[in-house]
């Protein structure tokens, strides 16, 4: 079923409350675990559609998560082109979580927001290996799924907003906080030789043009 998206004033309003959520250490304290997992389970879905076998993820306590993929040559790490793409896309994750739930969220598919999300913390619980991973994931999952089961069709197209700017927001920022100290930075400056400011900005740019994309669908596409 489709669902009537909701005004621009109150998409912005949930916006202006996930921003407050993602700038206050407190709050950002929590949300950074669910940031963490759409971070490495880019890694995971474009590990796999690129044929390299994602052989595990941890999530660990303070919001870290190796993921690592085997390509043809057996070791540890996905290798050539793929391999840096496998590495790039994890800070513009979250991001492009977000702007497919925008997109959804356009397409008056709303609710499907919300099962999506279980079905993609579902797959990326299939790669965590540890038990402070595997319980977050449970744990956050269970929360969006008693949104989807016990909550009233309006308070699932809220919590499909709300989930769609926290993506959004999230992945700002992440990749300015991180920025060219992130692990994936050094990493693909090794393999390529471009330096890791580079690989910084383009994901600052990255993430801020889908916060500007996905916004705009959730405000003005009413």
């Amino acid at each position: 079923m489709m669902q009537v998206p909701l005004s621009g004033t109150e998409a912005a309003v949930i916006g202006v409350g996930a921003l407050i959520a993602i700038t206050l250490d407190l709050t950002w304290a929590l949300l950074a675990y669910g940031e963490t997992m759409a971070h490495e389970g880019a890694h995971g879905v474009i590990g796999s559609v690129f044929l390299l076998r994602v052989t595990d993820i941890k999530l660990e306590e303070g919001t870290t998560g190796p993921t690592r993929a085997t390509g043809e040559t057996g070791v540890k790490s996905a290798p050539g082109a793929r391999g840096c793409l496998f590495y790039f896309i994890g800070y513009l994750g979250p991001s492009l979580f977000g702007l497919g739930a925008a997109k959804l969220i356009e397409a008056r598919y709303i609710v499907a927001v919300v099962w999506v999300t279980i079905f993609l913390l579902g797959v990326l619980l299939l790669w965590v290996i540890n038990l402070w991973g595997q319980f977050t994931v449970l744990l956050i999952g269970g929360l969006v799924f008693a949104v989807g089961h016990y909550t009233p069709i309006s308070g699932q197209v809220i919590a499909a907003y709300a989930i769609t700017w926290l993506l959004l927001l999230s992945g700002v920022r992440m990749a300015f906080e991180h920025g060219a100290r992130a692990e994936d930075a050094r990493i693909l400056r090794d393999r390529t030789a471009i330096p890791r400011f580079i690989w910084a900005l383009v994901w600052m740019a990255g993430t801020l043009g889908a916060l500007a994309v996905g916004g705009r669908i959730l405000i003005m596409h009413h």
